[in-house]
Formats: C-alpha cells, structure tokens, sequence
C-alpha cells in the first residue's frame, strides 16, 4: 500500500486543508492500492501564493540560464535513475501495459534533452541589427518568463505530459502549480519526490492532485499568468474561454481522431506491424492513436484481413504479465464508455471484423475491454468521427490519394495521422496534405526537437524542442 498523506507545495510536504484520503484502485482487479490526499482550493491558494511570491523575489527567474539549465539536468538524471520504479507505478495506477511504460522512458529523456538543448541555444536576449544604419536606436530583445504557469495534465500518460510542461516552464524561469489527476497520486508524489531533491528555491514547484472542481478554481486564479493543459477537446474549450475572459497566456493539447493512410503500393504486412503500436499504444488511450484506418478499395479486405489477425494476436491481461501487450482501461466509467461505443459501430451498421462488446474471459474483476475492429465503416459515423480512447479500430475504404486526403481531413481533430507507402517522396507529398500537427511516415517515431501540437479542435499552441520552451516566455524589447 503506497500512501501519500500530505501535499506537495513549493518544494515542502505540508498537511491538506482536508485529512480525508482517496482511495486509487488498481485497474487490473479494482483493489485498493494506495491512498493519497487531494487538493482543496485553500491548497491551491497556498501553492500559488508561494509561487508568486517566489517569482516575484526572482531568485529563480533572475538566475542565469545556465543554472537553470543545470537543474534541470540533475532532474533527467533523477528520473533515469528511477525509470523502473517509474514504469512500475503507472502501469499499477494506470492499467497501461509494462512494455509500454517501460517503452516510454528513454523517449522521456529524449524529451527533457531536446527542451535541454533548446535553452542551450535560445536566444535569450538579442541586440538588433538597426535597419536604418543612421539610426542611433538599437534593440534589445528579451525572451522572459511569463510568471505563474497553472500546468494541468490528464491520467493517461502522466510523466510524459508532466515534463513536457514542467520542463521549459522551469527552464525559461517560472514558477509551475502542476495539476494532476487524482488517478496518478502515486507516481506524480513520486515526481514530487524527485523535484524535492533539486536545488529549486522556495515555493517554484508544486505538485497537487485534485479533482476537475478543484482544477477550475486553479485555471481561473487571478495569480495564474499562463495555462497549459493536456486533456479533452470539451476541456480545453472552456478553459479556452476562461484565458479568454482574463487574457491568460495559453497553451492547449487536446483530443484527436487520427487517420493512418496505407496507401496502394505500401507493404501490408509492414504497415500493419507498425499500426499494433501506432494504433493501439497504452491501451489505445493515447490522444495520438491512429484509429482510422484508410485503405485502399483494391487491397481493403486485405488489411482488414492482417488488421483482424494482428488484434487477435494480441494478450490482453495483468499490466505485469510481460506477455501482455493490452492492459485494462484505467476506470470503471471508462471501460463502460469504451464497450458503449463498440455496440454503437454495431448499432451504425459496421462490419464486426473481430472483438465486441463483451468482457475479456477470466477478466471479470478488472476494467477490461476486448480490442474491436470494425470495417465497412462510413466516415461520418460516430465511430468514425468521435474520440474513442480505448483500443478500438475503424477501417475506411478510399478511392484514390485525393479522396484519402479528403476522408484524413473530414474531422475536426487535428492531432497525428500516419501515411504508409513504398516510396517515400509520394508519402511526403500526401502528408503535406493532411490538416494534422505531426505526421509520421513508415512508423517513424516523433521527434522531439520538432514542435507538437494539434490543428482545428486538437489544440493551441505547440510543445517540444525550442518552439515549445518559447510558449513559456514573453517578448520585451529594450530601445536605447
């Protein structure tokens, strides 16, 4: 039994304003597996009056870059030291499969290192060229830190949204209130453990989990200068409206409803090999899954054929089985909305190509679902158009590139997508096409020195590398 009894606010554990712990259940049997204290609005005003007050004394935004810099490269150093022990807590509160969390912790320092290299070479303060050489003006241009950054993430991937927020926030100078969910009180106490053995000055770190009330009160604080959130595109529309209405900076990566195009001269098998881990990564909870699958009309059932073959391959069971590859959903309420939305696809006339909405056998206890594919699917279903977050697959017939493109495009998600041929120019020329943030080709994986981020309802805004860090400063330009 893990527990964390008190809240973690500028750098301290101090005791909640409410004793009353919340129990987390595991996802695999639904047993009590650790409890943890939750964050009240009183907690919220402590952490952010901690944070102003620290950004205010500047000790941390004033500090040289290269200190900064330093810091947080003893935090990666941290966080590598424990990827087991971080890996072994997701997967517990999470439900998300061993390979897959394991998987995702050397893509956490290739994260951290790209935002590292950015602030190695960003231009914090620049002086202009004039371009009236008579002038005697010249200009200073400083990159500053925006102030106190409300960091809000979701239950599914929780140390990969983590620090692609608390990085660049730290880097650039602020001070971070982190909100987490109440589902990862167990590995984001972890990361506050790690934050605490750094050389942060009082009150520039906080990390509380709180329900969506509490995350409110947070978003819409007069001390909070920035938000960034990762979570729903319902979310992030009205937490859109509160930056709006206060004129905070923010920053949002929300949902998606990504389309993998396999294109005609595309290795089947190939293709299909690399969809198991595009399509259906941390249990198909991921807002960049490609569940759209766009074929060909002349080697469809050819791919639904190897679709069907793949899923059925694939185990379902414990997190900890290291023969899984398919864990359970993380609630109770999710695995209800994930069965829902496969005896809609039947409901909506797609072909059941295997799965359904029945509980995996000898599973019972547990949040589990049965991986589904669908075919003879129309793209302007809710199956087809609707954000699923579970390991649900829908395939799509095309004509021809044009139409592709044009089925790709017919949503309002914007997040990923994916483009599989022989050639690699005629991939390139079709990802360009596509009305998506990232776009990877033949599996490729995402790079993190290039900006992430969504088009249309998948977000505002962009994460990763030097664009990402930029989104956590201010322009201030020095006449003299």
């Amino acid at each position: 039994m893990i527990i964390y009894d008190r809240l973690f606010v500028g750098g301290s554990w101090i005791e909640p304003k409410s004793p009353e712990l919340l129990d987390i259940a595991s996802p695999h049997d639904r047993s009590v597996i650790g409890r943890a204290a939750q964050a009240r609005p009183a907690d919220i005003d402590r952490a952010l009056e901690a944070a102003r007050a620290s950004f205010e004394k500047g000790e941390w935004r004033l500090a040289p870059p290269e200190r900064r810099i330093a810091v947080l490269r003893r935090f990666n150093a941290l966080r590598e030291e424990n990827a087991e022990k971080i890996a072994h807590l997701i997967s517990l509160e999470n439900g998300s499969a061993g390979w897959f969390t394991r998987a995702g912790q050397p893509g956490l320092t290739r994260q951290a290192n790209a935002y590292l290299k950015a602030a190695e070479e960003f231009g914090w303060e620049e002086t202009l060229a004039p371009s009236d050489p008579s002038s005697p003006v010249r200009s200073v241009v400083r990159r500053e830190a925006v102030g106190v950054v409300a960091a809000v993430i979701p239950w599914n991937s929780p140390f990969s949204s983590a620090t692609a927020k608390i990085i660049p926030a730290l880097l650039a100078g602020n001070s971070v209130v982190l909100k987490v969910s109440p589902e990862n009180s167990l590995s984001m106490g972890f990361l506050a453990e790690l934050l605490e053995r750094l050389d942060l000055p009082e009150g520039v770190i906080s990390v509380l989990p709180a329900d969506r009330e509490t995350s409110e009160y947070l978003i819409s604080h007069r001390e909070v200068d920035k938000i960034a959130f990762t979570g729903s595109t319902r979310a992030g529309r009205r937490i859109a409206s509160i930056a709006g209405e206060q004129l905070k900076r923010v920053s949002l990566e929300l949902g998606g409803k990504s389309a993998a195009i396999i294109l005609p001269d595309a290795d089947i098998e190939k293709a299909v090999a690399g969809l198991k881990f595009g399509s259906l990564l941390n249990n198909g909870e991921s807002c960049i899954a490609q569940t759209r699958i766009l074929a060909p009309r002349s080697r469809y059932e050819e791919v639904v054929a190897a679709l069907k073959g793949l899923v059925e391959s694939l185990k379902v069971g414990a997190p900890d089985d290291p023969d899984t590859f398919i864990g359970p959903m993380i609630r109770p309420d999710q695995q209800e909305r994930v069965r829902a939305y496969i005896r809609l696809g039947i409901e909506e006339g797609a072909r059941l190509v295997t799965g359904g909405p029945q509980i995996p056998e000898g599973l019972e206890k547990g949040n589990y679902v049965t991986p589904t594919v669908f075919a003879d699917v129309d793209n302007s279903t809710r199956i087809a158009q609707e954000e699923i977050f579970g390991p649900v697959l829908v395939v799509i017939a095309y004509d021809d590139e044009d139409d592709a493109v044009r089925i790709a495009n017919d949503s309002e998600y914007g997040l990923s997508g994916g483009v599989w041929s022989g050639d690699e120019e005629r991939a390139l020329a079709v990802a360009r096409r596509v009305r998506t943030g990232t776009v990877t080709i033949n599996g490729a994986s995402v790079a993190f020195d290039g900006p992430f981020g969504g088009f249309k309802a998948s977000g505002v805004g962009r994460e990763y590398g030097a664009v990402g860090l930029g989104t956590y400063t201010e322009y201030k330009t020095i006449t003299v």
